[in-house]
């Protein structure tokens, strides 16, 4: 009886003892609450783009977010009809072959000018940096008389030829590959590999991080292009989904509820594309902690 006594007391002394509480962390709260507003402000414009698609249009300028009628009639009409289809097309193509070149050249422009050792290769690398401070518009002009003269209007070639290189890209292969130990570039010399094999067996696979960023800048930037594309392109069998998109919405007299039916449709391919390549980058970053 005695023991048991004990044992109840000091079980009571135990449970009377209160646990300290951490002091609330105001700093932490701030953050977090700034990141759940950022977080809805970013995705507001994707859930009006969506619910746009599902209105009909006598209910485009209510500005309720779900519809009071929701359809799908918009995005039947858009799937039927049969310009929309060579619009998504033209633009996978484009993006895809322009993300390809890119990834391949930029990363062997950065490659070579990182772990080859020649004159002047720092002038040639200040010279293709200095590309990044002229502004688009100012190239349109010289692209279009180039595109004139050698018969690229109105075709693929034209429309992907100004970015098949990118001076961002080879900015940030070069950074990259400076990650490379140099002791796995001369190993790899001394087993007898060539250049190009020591760049696309030993260098590339450690940087698949920034391969991956790269492609997803590089693809999105060239499916969501308007301004070139619009310039070079006449006939509507050439267009890209943003061309497309704004002449369709002229067509329908700024029927926006199918603009917006359209733009959802286009994002699938966005979102495909960095579900694919994001582990990618979240392995770069893993890695690199370690490394740290």
């Amino acid at each position: 009886m005695a023991v048991a006594e004990e044992i109840r007391a000091s079980s009571d002394t135990l449970l009377s003892v209160k646990s300290p509480r951490k002091p609330a962390n105001m700093g932490q709260f701030i953050r977090w609450a700034l990141l759940f507003i950022g977080g809805i402000l970013m995705v507001m414009p994707i859930a009006f783009m969506i619910s746009t698609s599902l209105k009909w249009p006598h209910e485009i300028y209510n500005l309720r977010l779900i519809p009071e009628e929701p359809t799908i009639e918009n995005y039947t009409f858009v799937l039927e009809d049969g310009r929309f289809y060579w619009w998504f097309v033209n633009s996978i193509i484009i993006a895809t072959i322009t993300t390809i070149c890119n990834v391949l050249f930029d990363s062997l422009v950065g490659y070579t000018l990182c772990k080859f050792k020649f004159p002047g290769r720092y002038i040639i690398f200040i010279a293709i940096l200095s590309t990044l401070m002229i502004p688009t518009e100012m190239l349109v002009i010289p692209w279009y008389l180039m595109s004139q003269q050698f018969g690229w209007l109105d075709s693929y070639w034209g429309i992907m030829f100004p970015g098949l290189m990118t001076a961002f890209g080879t900015f940030l292969m070069k950074q990259f590959f400076e990650t490379v130990p140099d002791d796995f570039i001369e190993a790899a010399r001394i087993d007898g590999l060539n250049e190009l094999q020591i760049w696309w067996t030993v260098a590339m696979p450690l940087v698949k991080p920034a391969l991956a960023a790269l492609a997803i800048f590089v693809f999105l930037g060239n499916w969501t292009a308007f301004i070139w594309p619009l310039i070079v392109t006449n006939s509507t069998d050439m267009y890209t989904l943003p061309v497309g998109l704004s002449s369709f919405g002229d067509e329908a007299d700024v029927a926006w509820e199918l603009i917006m039916t359209g733009a959802a449709i286009s994002t699938i391919p966005t979102l495909v594309v960095f579900l694919v390549f994001q582990r990618f980058i979240i392995r770069g970053v893993v890695m690199a902690g370690l490394k740290g």
